[in-house]
């Protein structure tokens, strides 16, 4: 394998005379992958880049494809396993412990974001995956409504750096184009998840030991898999592509410079005020936050779903055995969704959309289906599921449509705290007095995946605008002759030029930034 170009070798007062209209810049203020390969020049070689990004695929998405997406089934599993009974929750309080992981992780969203810029995300992550194991064992000791508020709290505060993180590793190693299916896999282990825990509820309800009930074993038994989960975090998960344990130097370095096509580099450690303020002003931001809000109310049929399964006439077993099938169809139309997006281009927000139109099939089979058509019902439900691929693809579009590490942290973590406000509020539709058919919850689904699909559309519409006005700028040349420091083997000082792609500049500060549609 043939190695890109080194930096000059020439001296610094050399390089200060040859580029003295240049700028030179601080190591802290650019990107973390521009010291690695600042100077290097020349094509990178497609077999061996398509090697390095196997590589990648086999060292990351084994372990962001993880078990712990099942934790946050647990409490609808346990509700049909006797949880409420033992508990004495009310369905009021059964509501609340659905809000309060919400609630919890939106109060620590953007902290945890902070955290995982400052520190090493795979050490960051393992730390928050362990005491969520520890939390999750504790349920089953919990007696009554306030230990389980008290543990569900603590779950939130730690999935607050889990799906953020996740949504920095894939910006960090993978294209734009790469990122949208590489979301969709580690997403489609919440159906896995769901397929997973519906078995081990079903197994959950054959163990007999006096004492202890079949939801605490589930709580154990999922508590054990996440602290598991977390050991192997801490040893093998990467915090960025320059330092990769399973990548050779070289590979770290075609890891970096492939991802120059995303203008967006890999992560600056280095907290930058104005790009969060950018952030906040940034209008797409606040859409995308919007469309979080909308299509996470409907994400309250998590806890919920089994509950309603059982209302239609179906046994406490049957219903853990058709939990499966929720999964699958999870796997299947997250997973048919980003193969689409993948394969045609600038077709995010089209796909999205159509995704919603079974969902919306589905709400209007269970308003006006007859009660005693159980089948048709449960038909219905699955129908919904489909709703869920919307959030998977503006999941990764959001990290794709935004440059500036800083920039990207904040944009992450209000989108994720948009997530957790939709979710907060959901379960607060279930209330005793719509069942059993739950007309106005179900109205409500309606709405929210109906707009859901306009804002997808509207957020295009605007990315479009914005592609095209660029086009029709003139060339900027801002940013093109960038320089830093560098100590050679022998100690002499040498100013190599560093990629514009490596600045670590926002996507409205970068002129030849190209919104991903």
């Amino acid at each position: 394998m043939s190695l890109p170009h080194a930096p000059s070798g020439r001296s610094s007062s050399e390089e200060a005379e040859k580029h003295a209209h240049g700028i030179a810049v601080a190591t802290e203020d650019i990107d973390t992958g521009a010291a690695l390969v600042a100077g290097m020049s020349g094509d990178l070689d497609p077999v061996e880049v398509a090697r390095v990004r196997r590589k990648i695929d086999l060292g990351i998405l084994p372990m962001m494809c993880r078990i712990q997406f099942m934790d946050k089934t647990t409490l609808g599993s346990a509700a049909i396993l006797g949880i409420q009974q033992d508990t004495h929750l009310s369905t009021n309080q059964y509501n609340w412990l659905g809000t309060v992981f919400y609630l919890s992780y939106l109060l620590f969203e953007y902290p945890q974001n902070l955290a995982l810029q400052r520190f090493p995300v795979g050490r960051w992550i393992s730390v928050n995956v362990f005491v969520w194991g520890i939390a999750l064992a504790c349920h089953a000791a919990c007696k009554n409504f306030a230990g389980l508020f008290v543990a569900r709290f603590i779950l939130g505060i730690c999935e607050g750096s889990v799906t953020a993180g996740f949504m920095i590793v894939s910006s960090m190693f993978y294209t734009r184009n790469e990122q949208t299916s590489r979301v969709g896999y580690w997403f489609i282990m919440s159906g896995t998840a769901q397929i997973i825990s519906g078995f081990i509820s079903f197994g959950s309800l054959h163990i007999k030991t006096g004492g202890f009930a079949p939801w605490q074993w589930l709580m154990i038994i999922t508590g054990i898999l996440t602290l598991i989960t977390a050991v192997i975090y801490w040893f093998f998960f990467p915090d960025s592509p320059t330092n990769a344990w399973f990548l050779t130097p070289a590979e770290r370095a075609i890891a970096v410079r492939r991802l120059k096509e995303n203008q967006t580099g890999v992560e600056n450690k280095h907290f930058k005020k104005d790009q969060m303020i950018e952030a906040l002003k940034d209008p797409k931001t606040w859409m995308f936050a919007l469309f979080a809000v909308l299509e996470n109310i409907p994400n309250s049929l998590t806890n919920q779903r089994q509950i309603i399964v059982a209302s239609f006439g179906f046994s406490t077993l049957q219903t853990t055995l058709l939990s499966c099938v929720d999964g699958f169809i999870e796997v299947a139309t997250i997973w048919t969704g980003v193969t689409i997006v993948s394969r045609i281009p600038n077709s995010r927000a089209y796909v999205g959309a159509v995704y919603f139109i079974p969902a919306l099939v589905g709400v209007l089979m269970i308003e006006f289906l007859p009660w005693s058509n159980q089948i048709g019902l449960l038909f219905g439900l699955w129908l919904v599921d489909i709703g869920i691929t919307g959030f998977v693809l503006s999941v990764s579009w959001l990290t794709s449509t935004t440059a500036g590490h800083t920039k990207r942290v904040t944009t992450n973590a209000i989108m994720l705290s948009a997530y957790c406000v939709g979710n907060a509020l959901g379960p607060f539709m279930w209330q005793t007095k719509y069942k059993p058919r739950n007309r106005v919850p179900w109205i409500v689904i309606g709405i929210c995946y109906f707009l859901c699909a306009v804002l997808l559309l509207v957020i295009r519409f605007m990315l479009s605008r914005e592609n095209k006005k660029r086009d029709a700028e003139p060339v900027n040349h801002d940013f093109e002759e960038v320089y830093i420091e560098q100590l050679t083997k022998d100690g002499k000082r040498i100013e190599v030029r560093v990629d514009k792609e490596f600045l670590d500049l926002t996507d409205i500060q970068n002129r030849d930034f190209r919104y991903a549609l």
